[in-house]
């Protein structure tokens, strides 16, 4: 009967740590930890990476129409005066409405992308904004793997003992 690694953590604190590491190897590509906690996080990377390759062209595009301010050339809002009822003045701004293409998740990859969510935890870029995983592993890192045959898309590299315990340390990367 298989389980996994209790890795020496109480379960939720064990999750947690899993969950980051997996976010480190899709965000970073690699990352340097202990060898029974690389193994365990290669099964879950590998199954995302299946699952994000399954359903990358699993999608339609749609027009949608947008209403947004209008903009001048440095990229301002542009503004107009009105009265209201009672006679006062204000600005307002001028609005524009747009058609855009957009990519509608089908079911399957809807549901592919929440799974993803679970497994994983949100990470902002060094500008603070948000950075969309499972947008990357869709449109990038599926890619890459598409002609590839089930499993093996992350490699354990051996680094040697840890200075200070003695722990077997071990870099896991993204082929």
């Amino acid at each position: 009967m298989p389980t996994n690694r209790k890795l020496g953590r109480t379960t939720d604190i064990r999750k947690a740590m899993l969950k980051s590491l997996t976010t480190d190897v899709l965000v970073y590509g690699k990352v340097e930890t202990t060898l029974p906690r690389a193994k365990e996080v290669k099964s879950i990377v590998d199954s995302i990476i299946s699952l994000a390759i399954k359903e990358k062209d699993n999608y339609e595009e749609i027009e949608v129409k947008i209403k947004r301010a209008k903009l001048d050339t440095k990229g301002n809002k542009i503004t107009e005066l009105v009265k209201s009822k009672n006679g006062k003045e204000f600005l307002k701004v001028v609005k524009e409405e747009v058609t855009e293409k957009r990519q509608k998740d089908m079911p399957t990859r809807l549901n592919a992308r929440r799974k993803i969510m679970r497994k994983i935890n949100k990470v902002k870029d060094s500008d603070g904004k948000n950075i969309d995983i499972p947008a990357k592993l869709f449109n990038e890192i599926a890619p890459n793997y598409a002609g590839k045959n089930v499993g093996g898309y992350t490699r354990i590299v051996k680094a040697g003992p840890r200075k200070g315990d003695g722990a077997e340390v071990a870099i896991l990367q993204l082929i």
